[in-house]
């Protein structure tokens, strides 16, 4: 009887202790750990609550922005009406079959992920094994979700939602990511993927993952921490840098929003609001009004003006691209009710119409009327007397024909429409100059000479990008290195093709819109050129050189032939959730993903636009056995 007695008395000792120590964390400690244990399903929940988790600084509830009320509204028609065109069967044939090849070719990829590299961030496809680049949650695993039902693909599909359903979101191969990143990549492919399918799981998994980020506006100036440090997260010492790019500053928005709207909780859309009030009293005053420097501060302790934004370079191309994308796709996924985000697009596009756009001097190598393109460049402003145009072109930058032809449709402004189709034709003309057939990550092009003033009109803007006969004098004299690239280009910063999405991104955005069909035989030129430059026995590979056609020998670093490998070895997640993605969507029905029923995120992720009548979740859901 004495034993028992001890052992109990050791028992009741042993659970005092137990309870006391919960209850000093749990009443001073920012955070509580729980166990991993299943929820609902396959739900396993991640072993640490961000939504118990303190803040330092917190919101002021009293203050908190949400959601605009209201019914949405009837938005323009963005789509084409495709139904008034008679289409031949040869040609209904022909877009299947190239269809069925874009879906090949992701099937090829995530086979190949699927064997070397499951639940890593991406295939390191020569090496045959798995990367993590992105906290090693699984970036290509997440970022496939949604292209994986949209094209039929339903076993991959299941398969990958199980093991999403299972990420650990404590548990990461890194000690910080980026807010930017994981927000388009993972965020968006969940909400997406949700949006399309209604899996709980993936909600679930998206509310988690969002408790996790809103953690980076716990700052003293609640502007996001776009260098998430884990650690410093969980303890509230987060701090915004004084020279963080525009782009992850101000690509939240669509992901926060569409979180906000389908859990109805307003912190979400509340800690974006910020950004958006900050970008709006900001905008007319930078060195080139109307538009944002590359890199801004958004470290400011003042309230009222947390960010400065005095640099002098501007671009629509890395660190500020979608930056300016999101406007427009704002203002449809909050159905018209918000006004803001459509003069920030309206600003802004403006001054990149006036001051970063240009034409092209085009050889003499047409036989008829050569192409009517557009490029985007970079500006060097100084804020008082030189707004200086630097022609540089990006990959990344062929965004931009989609963001003016969408925000045209939407804004009644068809000379942006035009614009768009001109950008979008511009890039597919770069794909075209280059011996692989892929235009370059960075080149810098020969343009003609600006006009001397801007159109009076909108009847006008025909003349406002006036072509210009070549002039070999002038490429000469520009080129350091004549006859090494293309006529017009002079220099190429950075050969290599990543696999990027952004020139198709905008030739499928114009396809939507204007209904051409040359733009699917366009569309097809370029997938079938990456395919042969960039396909390995097993995956597909980003490329060092797409100034050398395939299967030629790759020159060194100094022009000397060699045996340099045209390959990177990288098969980043954005190759199937973005490029093929808008390759398959391309030669697919026009109702599939319909651009009146979606908004893409920057990573390509449609997001439902809520309807009138149909509240702020919008919710159907897409049958893409009925739909593909």
């Amino acid at each position: 009887m004495a034993i028992l007695t001890a052992r109990r008395f050791q028992r009741l000792a042993l659970l005092t202790v137990v309870a006391l120590v919960f209850y000093i964390l749990l009443d001073q400690a920012d955070y509580v750990a729980i166990p991993m244990v299943p929820k609902t399903g396959q739900y396993v929940q991640s072993t640490y609550d961000w939504a118990r988790r303190r803040m330092k600084y917190p919101f002021d509830e009293s203050k908190l922005t949400k959601l605009p009320e209201g019914i949405p509204q009837e938005l323009p028609r963005i789509q084409y009406d495709f139904s008034q065109d008679e289409t031949s069967e040869s040609h209904i044939k022909t877009q299947k079959e190239r269809q069925e090849a874009v879906k090949q070719a992701a099937k090829k990829s995530w086979n190949a992920y699927r064997k070397y590299a499951w639940g890593r961030d991406e295939l390191l496809p020569e090496k045959l094994t798995g990367k993590d680049t992105f906290a090693g949650w699984g970036a290509t695993l997440v970022d496939s979700l949604d292209t994986l039902w949209i094209m039929g693909l339903k076993d991959e599909y299941k398969e990958a939602v199980q093991k999403t359903a299972t990420i650990n979101w404590d548990k990461t191969t890194s000690s910080h990511c980026s807010l930017f990143e994981t927000t388009i990549r993972y965020l968006g492919g969940l909400l997406s993927a949700y949006d399309l399918n209604g899996d709980q799981v993936l909600l679930d998994k998206a509310v988690e993952l969002g408790d996790m980020l809103y953690a980076g506006f716990d700052t003293p100036n609640h502007m996001p921490a776009n260098s998430f440090n884990f650690r410093e997260a969980k303890a509230g010492s987060l701090r915004p840098s004084m020279g963080e790019s525009s782009a992850a500053a101000g690509t939240l928005s669509l992901e926060f929003t569409r979180l906000a709207q389908l859990t109805g909780d307003p912190k979400y859309f509340n800690a974006i609001s910020g950004v958006t009030r900050a970008l709006e009293k900001t905008q007319d005053d930078t060195n080139l009004p109307g538009m944002w420097p590359v890199f801004i501060d958004v470290s400011r302790n003042e309230p009222e003006n947390p960010i400065s934004a005095k640099g002098s370079s501007f671009s629509l191309g890395a660190s500020a691209d979608s930056a300016y994308e999101y406007f427009s796709k704002m203002y449809v996924l909050l159905g018209g009710l918000d006004p803001t985000y459509k003069k920030l697009h309206m600003k802004s596009m403006a001054t990149a119409r006036n001051h970063l756009l240009f034409r092209p001097m085009l050889p003499d190598l047409y036989p008829a009327t050569p192409p009517d393109v557009l490029l985007s460049g970079n500006v060097y402003a100084n804020g008082q007397d030189i707004i200086d145009l630097q022609p540089q072109v990006q990959h990344l930058g062929c965004f931009a024909g989609g963001m003016f032809a969408l925000g045209g449709k939407l804004f009644h402004e068809p000379a942006h429409v035009k614009i768009g189709e001109q950008l979008a034709r511009g890039c597919a003309w770069a794909y075209e100059a280059f011996p692989s057939g892929i235009m370059p990550e960075v080149s810098e092009i020969i343009p003609c000479p600006a006009p001397s003033s801007a159109p009076s009109s909108k009847d006008e803007e025909e003349e406002e990008f006036p072509r210009c006969k070549w002039d070999d004098a002038t490429y000469k004299d520009a080129n350091t290195a004549p006859g090494r690239y293309p006529k017009p280009f002079r220099a190429v910063q950075d050969p290599s093709y990543l696999l990027r999405p952004e020139a198709i991104e905008s030739i499928f955005i114009a396809y939507r819109i204007t209904g051409k069909k040359d733009l699917l035989d366009i569309a097809w030129r370029m997938f079938t050129a990456v395919q042969k430059a960039t396909e390995t026995n097993e995956a597909y590979t980003a490329i060092s050189d797409v100034n050398v056609a395939p299967g030629e020998e790759q020159a060194d670093a100094h022009g000397r032939g060699g045996t340099r490998s045209r390959t990177k070895n990288s098969m980043e997640s954005f190759w199937i959730a973005e490029t093929l993605k808008y390759y398959y969507l391309i030669f697919s029905e026009p109702d599939l993903i319909s651009l009146d029923d979606y908004v893409f995120n920057t990573e390509a992720h449609p997001l439902k636009i809520p309807k009138p009548g149909k509240g702020a979740e919008g919710k159907e859901g897409l049958d893409t056995e009925k739909e593909a």
